[in-house]
């Protein structure tokens, strides 16, 4: 790691400003994913990363049945407006054992297999019953309203891979080829904590020119969100015993570690040398707005640690943009990307060349069915109404020097990680 990290050490590179893109890429290539697995049933499994590949032992459906209500026949063996003999009736789960020949059909409800002889469905709708005979109107093709056996998913098919994020419709999936259990990657375990003599706990006097804590509360909606363990340290005090002590509890409860406050350049000397003593550091400068101090390295032998800024905003953009992928990537994700969508400036939104903006933002569909966005408003770090009131980021790229109104933009909906 240390020659990888070098290469972004601001001493080593004074002045550099670091490219987003490259700084997710360099992350990413320090983060493992892990080898810690379980089986849960999956009516727990939902937002789980599946740790095994999933093979079907059986075609879905099972059978070759009907569509829809109606009736089976041989679609060659039968004209329009002709008397065909109703010969049976079969329902789902149900059989029927004799085989249907020229000008005899059989009433089938849907799911029920298809049976012998028959090959289409004429539906009830085309359909005039008299007694134990029918006739029918409009065109008849072979094989009209039938799903065949293992038209979804057929035996031995790879269904899913190791990997992906189970949502509600995979865990429809995984019970139609009757799994009750499945594997998943372990949560990742998350260690927080904020650092600063000015940030106060909830429930205590706020002292003059002080703070209350707003990021533990923050990063522990956000790592929920991602289903992680999370590890609450609280509020560390400014000394470097006190930090390093923090730093060593972090890493050995945690897979990863979060800190925020303390990472800018001027900040005291002590958060470095903590660092420096427990674990493989570097403190970036990352061409972006909000977000541009962070530190990132790791703790022990293999406990990456992110150092994330003091500013609320700067914490959630910071955090979206290269904790959320290290975390996906630990939890099973690799190939995870934050989902992108354009949309159209309502308005001009203020950026600068050579550094990527996170705008907070409120896209709509318009009337024209147009996907519009326009900002919060004001864009301050510390402004943190302006997350409140947004469902989106704008991310404005560092080669675009300015954005007016009607121009093209990539926003990152909130929907997929806030």
């Amino acid at each position: 790691m240390s020659e990888i990290l070098s290469c972004f050490d601001p001493a080593a590179n004074p002045g550099k400003m670091l490219p987003v893109a490259e700084s997710i890429t360099h992350i990413l290539e320090q983060i493992s994913v892990k080898t810690e697995t379980k089986i849960i049933p999956i009516t727990e499994a939902v937002d789980c990363i599946l740790a095994q590949e999933i093979i079907s032992t059986i075609n879905v459906p099972q059978q070759t049945n009907s569509a829809m209500d109606g009736y089976a026949v041989c679609a060659e063996s039968v004209a329009e407006n002709m008397e065909i003999e109703i010969i049976g009736t079969v329902y789902a789960g149900g059989n029927f054992d004799s085989t249907v020949h020229q000008g005899q059909a059989v009433e089938i409800m849907t799911g029920a297999p298809l049976p012998k002889g028959a090959d289409s469905i004429i539906i009830k709708e085309a359909c005039t019953v008299k007694e134990q005979t029918l006739s029918y109107t409009g065109h008849l093709e072979i094989g009209q309203h039938v799903r065949l056996a293992g038209e979804d998913i057929a035996q031995g098919d790879t269904v899913l891979s190791a990997g992906q994020l189970l949502r509600p419709q995979e865990l429809g999936l995984l019970a139609s080829l009757g799994y009750s259990e499945v594997e998943v990657f372990a949560p990742v375990r998350v260690a927080i904590f904020s650092t600063g003599d000015e940030v106060t706990a909830q429930g205590q006097p706020l002292p003059q020119n002080c703070i209350y804590d707003t990021n533990r509360y923050t990063l522990h909606g956000l790592l929920k969100r991602l289903g992680c363990n999370v590890v609450d340290l609280g509020i560390i005090e400014d000394s470097e015993a006190a930090m390093i002590e923090a730093l060593k509890e972090a890493e050995r409860r945690a897979d990863i570690v979060i800190s925020s406050g303390g990472v800018s350049m001027g900040n005291a000397d002590y958060i470095k040398s903590a660092l420096e003593s427990v674990g493989e550091i570097n403190f970036w400068r990352i061409a972006m707005r909000p977000g541009r101090p962070l530190a990132f390295g790791k703790l022990g032998d293999d406990t990456p640690f992110f150092g994330l800024p003091g500013n609320p905003v700067a914490v959630m953009v910071t955090f979206t943009q290269f904790v959320q992928p290290a975390i996906r990537k630990m939890a099973g994700e690799p190939n995870w990307q934050p989902k992108r969508v354009i949309a159209t400036a309502e308005a001009d939104i203020r950026s600068r060349i050579n550094r990527t903006d996170y705008s907070r933002g409120v896209f709509t569909i318009n009337s024209d069915g147009e996907t519009v966005v326009r900002t919060t408003g004001s864009q301050g770090s510390g402004i943190l109404t302006s997350m409140s009131k947004a469902n989106c980021f704008i991310e404005i790229g560092d080669d675009i020097a300015s954005v007016k109104a009607g121009d093209r933009v990539i926003i990152q909906p909130f929907a997929d990680h806030i």
